[in-house]
């Protein structure tokens, strides 16, 4: 099993590209299964859920070809298994995109309850009940979610569709499946994240009749079939914000290449509060930060986006263990993210953890210890945490970080870490 050893205590100075977003990357491989001609995705990460995706649609008959430039090309014209069993989906909770391209397309689809980390209740049925809601027959038993559509119909039927919650991934399973449904579908509540966006803009150019992408209802006029296309998958904006955490924490200089600062706009605004200099630059993002020991701790409160992410909960409260002050957080969206506090605490941070509230307090003197990675963003305020502390730092299973991070050893040395995979 691999590891990272982190020898802490440098500064991050120069450049780094920020990859195509995992979490659009994801639903616009399913996407690619709405039709049988060809799609090609652009800027495609290297991570180990897009191979477990594409491992699973392969497993459906459908063919792929990939490139070392990130480059994608799917042809589901020969898919014949609508399934994604469980032995494909166990470590990914993404699996469940598969549901409503497969049964808007064939009119029946087989989904594995997903799996991924385990950082809370994550339950599936807002996509259930809003496929019921455009006339899907489903029920869920030995562990699968089984959906058809009733005898005599072709296509599901256009719904006015309102989520109990925000749901990211439901937003786009209903979203997917309403562009093949016979009618208009308007989905109200739904999520407003740069992924969902970039999910609409990709089915547009393959012939969707979308609007209202970016807000919390948005329409869907149904169409007969859509077509192949081509598309580039948008800069992923929580790797973009770990880049500007681990800079503000060590200090120095970066440009991050790729990264929007109108996808950060809660991060960088508590970033700047905290005496972090962040800029839009051209192609990217630049920071500066004095480091650690001359910024102040910011509390803050995760929510749906455009709100503070809780996916940048870990690392940014990484950075505030080494700040100056005490911070309260509160994880308003998972009931059990809190999993990196007690491998923080190993490091010499000083957190206290009452239910959903975190309050760090700042100015801890880190040093090097051998901690575990928990889930994918615990994995990433643990390399943030090594990399300003005092000594040696190995982070162990890191095998969740390679689950949503291209390359992110390989990134930090090139910014002047010293940082190294033990295999």
């Amino acid at each position: 099993m691999d590891k990272l050893l982190i020898r802490g205590g440098r500064s991050l100075q120069g450049q780094v590209d920020i990859s195509g977003a995992k979490n659009a990357a994801l639903p616009e491989l399913c996407a690619a299964l709405l039709t049988a001609d060809p799609v090609e995705l652009h800027n495609v990460p290297r991570l180990q859920d897009v191979s477990t995706m594409l491992k699973l649609i392969r497993n459906m008959g459908v063919a792929v070809q990939q490139g070392d430039d990130g480059c994608v090309r799917i042809d589901a014209s020969g898919l014949s298994t609508p399934e994604a069993p469980y032995e494909l989906v166990k470590t990914m909770r993404a699996s469940v995109l598969a549901l409503g391209p497969l049964l808007a397309r064939f009119g029946e689809a087989t989904v594995s309850l997903p799996g991924g980390c385990a950082i809370g209740s994550r339950p599936v049925d807002q996509h259930i009940k809003g496929l019921q809601a455009m006339g899907a027959e489903i029920v869920v038993e030995h562990g699968y979610i089984i959906a058809r559509l009733p005898q005599g119909r072709t296509r599901l039927q256009g719904a006015r569709i309102t989520t109990d919650m925000v749901t990211v991934t439901g937003t786009e399973n209903l979203l997917m499946a309403a562009t093949l449904a016979e009618g208009e579908t308007v989905l109200e509540n739904a999520a407003q994240e740069p992924e969902v966006t970039d999910l609409v803009e990709m089915l547009i150019a393959m012939g969707a009749q979308i609007e209202g992408q970016g807000t919390s209802r948005i329409r869907i006029q149904g169409v007969d079939r859509l077509h192949g296309g081509t598309h580039t998958v948008v800069a992923d904006r929580i790797e973009a914000g770990t880049f500007l955490c681990a800079v503000a924490a060590t200090g120095g200089e970066a440009l991050l290449r790729h990264a929007r600062a109108d996808h950060l706009d809660a991060v960088i605004e508590k970033l700047r509060d905290a005496g972090v200099q962040v800029e839009a630059a051209q192609g990217g993002l630049r920071v500066r930060s004095p480091g650690g020991a001359q910024l102040r701790a910011q509390g803050f409160r995760t929510t749906e986006y455009p709100g503070f992410p809780t996916d940048m909960q870990a690392q940014f409260m990484a950075l505030n263990t080494v700040a100056q002050g005490t911070a309260t957080v509160t994880e308003t969206i998972f009931e059990n993210r809190y999993m990196h506090v007690n491998e923080l605490l190993r490091l010499g941070a000083r957190i206290q953890v009452d239910g959903r509230v975190a309050v760090t307090e700042g100015a801890a003197r880190l040093s090097g210890a051998t901690v575990m990675a928990t889930d994918l963003r615990a994995s990433a305020s643990l390399v943030i945490a090594g990399l300003v502390a005092e000594g040696e730092t190995v982070v162990d299973r890191i095998y969740h970080l390679d689950r949503g991070y291209d390359c992110m050893e390989a990134k930090l040395r090139g910014l002047g870490a010293d940082i190294e995979r033990i295999r």
